[in-house]
């Protein structure tokens, strides 16, 4: 278990000292991508061999959601892979106090034939990155439906700034655009229990985002992604509140 202690600025707070969401998944992603760095199959080793690694599904569990916390310790761990898909373990710390855990899982592009690679061959079988055991407690990925109806919508363009080096809308993006129309009010009376996301298409700078929500109960939201232009759905999101 790799790990690393956080200071939160009042930047990536809201106005109630919550850790915003995105910030928090930019947490998660900097330091699996800082992770496989230091154990070889990172950025810059897979890169190299026409490689990349895409963020396919977030299952998040809040005990306590960060509020008014300025000293945080991140853990994360590669978890192994089968064929087409590696998988991550994070845990988010307040001193002694476990706040969220969460899973992940991920595939390895060729970005020359956009096809999945075979994770073990791509990686020259490196010890670091095992074959994936299934353990006692780990989080189980739950299916995500579509909205039935649209309660809310609205249309975000992708800008530059929202670019990674892939060349698409960082993914953590995506979070900020699923929530965003809920409103000042929903937010600010609301935090995260859990948080399931499965991400499905990339999209480029000067593209349009339609967020779409529907509103199940008081505390809990469907969230659904679309390009704006075309219809191709983006992302799926579950979240449960209170």
């Amino acid at each position: 278990m790799f790990e690393e202690s956080i200071k939160v600025r009042y930047s990536e707070m809201d106005y109630k000292l919550a850790l915003k969401p995105s910030v928090l998944l930019n947490f998660f992603q900097d330091m699996a991508s800082e992770n496989a760095e230091n154990l070889g199959f990172g950025y810059s080793y897979i890169s190299k061999k026409n490689l990349a690694w895409f963020l396919l599904k977030y299952r998040i569990e809040f005990e306590k959601y960060p509020v008014g916390l300025y000293n945080l310790t991140l853990k994360t761990q590669p978890r192994g892979y089968n064929k087409i898909f590696a998988f991550r373990d994070f845990e988010l710390w307040s001193e002694d106090v476990r706040l969220a855990r969460a899973a992940s899982s991920w595939s390895l592009v060729d970005t020359v034939t956009g096809k999945p690679a075979n994770i073990g061959a791509a990686l020259e079988y490196n010890p670091d990155m095992p074959q994936y055991q299934k353990r006692n407690g780990d989080l189980t990925f739950t299916k995500i439906f579509a909205p039935e109806k649209v309660d809310i919508e609205s249309v975000f363009a992708v800008r530059y700034e929202d670019i990674d080096v892939n060349c698409h809308a960082n993914n953590c993006n995506y979070i900020i655009w699923a929530l965003e129309p809920l409103g000042f009010d929903f937010r600010s009376s609301h935090y995260l229990k859990s948080l399931d996301i499965i991400f499905k298409k990339e999209i480029k700078s000067g593209k349009g985002v339609r967020s779409q929500i529907q509103l199940i109960d008081e505390f809990h939201t469907l969230h659904e992604l679309k390009n704006s232009d075309t219809g191709e759905e983006l992302c799926l999101i579950n979240a449960v509140w209170y």
